[in-house]
């Protein structure tokens, strides 16, 4: 590894929040520096910047390198690089082997997905994961759920097979291709074995998994196929129509596999809907029809096709990306999901992934121009393309609030646009790790969706210092303490948080609390945490930033709470829990002034920290 620039204390507020002294349009000072050499020169000049960043960002300018790029580093300990198992180092790529894709996660276990199969770590100390087995399953993409003792693979290539051979498919039409969702038996987790293949007609892009909080015994998942539509003669009723041709076209709808959980082997296609429907003329190719939307805007997609789907299985939501537009479905009947509303952006080309927060008011949107094999980070490329666009939902329908790009520019050389994330689970505000490719991990705060801003980042300088090599990072993900990120080429990057002045140790405490079972991102469970007094420390200290809490109430709390966490329990601390209960009381009280505007503070964080106190006291005593 080379000089690895540890960059803590550095200031990664946004640039609206930051003093203007010392900014540049990006490469402005160099174009100047360099107009003598540059006129020697036959190549263009480099196109102008269109947006602000710190020109001190220590990610700017970093070593190229396949494994001793040099690194950029805030707010964040970078635990180790897993490498690539021997199985998948195969000739491709310059040897660096097929690519690495999604995650999935079951308690201690780290299920990374791939174009030529998937890998299995045992993170039981995530500081130093143990390799438990690789299993050789090419057919791309290879991205991954897990339910319980059963793993799901997304499959689209024509080279796939039904036998997960890896020799491919030469015939045009052959009854051993495989092109949908395998599904594996992995109760014997060194021994993972394949015991259904599901065949739809586009393959399988990426899927979701869908759970029915009403019917345990079933799961569901919703496949988004965006690859060619297969022939008729090799799988009985595709159709590579138009819908004014045939209405019964492949193309424009989803399909929904229905699993039970206790005979995997029966699981089948349920429905096909057509969720990109005109809800007035039934026209199934209803939304976006492709082009752009004026000058200077995006050459956006059709929408026939989904690329990805988030859903809430709690709320009946879905949000889903669907090339030209994003989408919002009920699905309180998992098996028949309704759109209900639909939004398009006019700086968006590929609508790419969903997020929701916690609270299922806010969706991120992501934005994959360029297909994530361009460099689309660019200081010349706008702030609002290739990036996240963040909406509120209200009464059931999306309003846009405001967009998030990576804040510092990456080179030529480096394919970077918004990519997977998640959440981590922060009390009492909107916190997501996400992948940039080779912009790296980017972690930001979008509890106000207008101004999101950045907390914590790492980054490597591109694989190859002239050559634009595909790499970077898939999908940056947390699960229970740790953030794991999926590197392309490289193999599996593992994190920490650590404190500053944008998180403390007590909202680390408090999302280190949270602990998950199954874990698919795309299935967003609801977070809840646990009493504790890093969780009411986590709204006191939020108000505290932000003068959210009277002052008089602060002065009584803060010594209370320091009593009752070292006393022992019994009647002395009891009567400090009774004290506690009585702010509580007050809190609530306060909060209410404050949400009818006859008082200070912040209401929302007045409630929760009322209630955080009272979960505690009654945990506790």
């Amino acid at each position: 590894m080379r000089s690895q620039r540890d960059t803590r204390k550095r200031d990664v507020r946004p640039l609206a929040a930051r003093p203007r002294t010392g900014l540049v349009l990006g490469l402005s000072v160099a174009l100047i520096a360099g107009s003598a050499v540059a006129a020697q020169q036959t190549e263009p000049p480099p196109a102008e910047p269109l947006w602000e960043w710190d020109p001190d960002d220590p990610r700017i300018g970093l070593g190229a390198g396949i494994y001793d790029a040099e690194e950029a580093i805030s707010n964040l300990d970078h635990l180790l690089r897993m490498p690539k198992p021997d199985a998948f180092l195969t000739s491709e790529a310059g040897g660096r082997g097929p690519t690495n894709s999604d995650l999935a996660f079951r308690d201690d276990l780290v299920f990374q997905g791939s174009y030529w199969g998937f890998q299995i770590f045992d993170a039981s100390d995530p500081s130093s994961p143990e390799y438990l087995v690789g299993v050789v399953c090419p057919g791309g993409q290879g991205d991954l759920s897990v339910h319980g003792d059963l793993l799901f693979m997304s499959v689209e290539q024509t080279a796939g097979r039904l036998d997960c051979g890896t020799a491919g498919v030469q015939d045009t039409v052959s009854a051993e291709r495989m092109r949908g969702v395998r599904i594996f038996d992995i109760s014997d987790i060194r021994n993972p074995r394949q015991v259904k293949t599901v065949q739809t007609c586009r393959g399988s892009h990426t899927h979701t998994l869908v759970t029915d909080p009403r019917d345990d015994s079933h799961v569901y998942i919703y496949v988004s196929g965006t690859g060619r539509v297969r022939s008729p003669d090799e799988l009985p009723g595709c159709s590579s129509a138009e819908p004014e041709e045939d209405d019964n076209t492949s193309l424009f709808r989803i399909e929904i596999i229905e699993v039970p959980v206790d005979r995997p082997e029966d699981a089948e296609i349920v429905n096909m809907p057509r969720i990109f429907a005109d809800s007035e003329t039934g026209e199934i190719a209803g939304l976006w029809t492709g082009g752009d939307h004026g000058d200077g805007t995006q050459q956006t997609r059709r929408t026939n096709q989904c690329h990805d789907i988030t859903v809430r299985s709690d709320l009946g939501l879905a949000a889903g990306a669907c090339s030209g537009n994003g989408i919002l479905l009920d699905i309180s009947d998992p098996e028949n999901p309704v759109r209900i509303d639909q939004v398009i952006d006019p700086n968006f080309a590929y609508w790419h992934s969903a997020t929701f927060n916690n609270d299922g008011t806010a969706i991120i949107f992501t934005d994959e121009w360029g297909g994530g094999g361009a460099p689309r980070c660019r200081g010349s490329d706008p702030e609002t393309w290739g990036a996240n666009a963040i909406f509120r939902i209200r009464d059931r329908k999306m309003e846009l609030a405001g967009y998030y790009k990576l804040p510092v520019p990456q080179t030529e050389q480096e394919n970077c646009v918004a990519h997977n994330g998640s959440l981590i689970p922060v009390p009492g505000r909107d916190i997501m790790v996400q992948a940039w490719y080779q912009g790296g991990v980017s972690i930001f705060d979008f509890t106000d969706p207008e101004n999101p801003f950045e907390i914590a980042y790492f980054d490597r300088g591109p694989l190859d210092a002239v050559e634009m090599l595909s790499g970077g990072y898939w999908s940056t993900y947390w699960h229970n303490g740790a953030i794991y990120g999926a590197e392309m080429a490289r193999g599996v990057d593992v994190f920490r948080l650590t404190p500053s002045e944008h998180l403390s140790q007590a909202e680390i405490d408090a999302a280190l609390s949270v602990q998950t079972g199954d874990f698919n991102v795309q299935n967003q469970p609801e977070i809840r945490w646990p009493p504790s007094f890093a969780l009411a420390r986590s709204y006191l200290i939020q108000m505290q930033r932000d003068n959210g809490i009277p002052s008089e109430l602060e002065e009584r709390l803060v010594p209370l709470l320091d009593r009752a966490e070292v006393q022992a329990p019994g009647s002395e601390r009891n009567a400090t829990f009774d004290e506690l209960d009585d702010v509580a009381e007050e809190l609530e009280a306060a909060g209410r002034r404050a949400a009818n505007a006859a008082g200070p503070g912040d209401a929302r964080r007045l409630r929760l920290l009322a209630g955080a106190i009272r979960g505690l006291t009654r945990t506790l005593r």
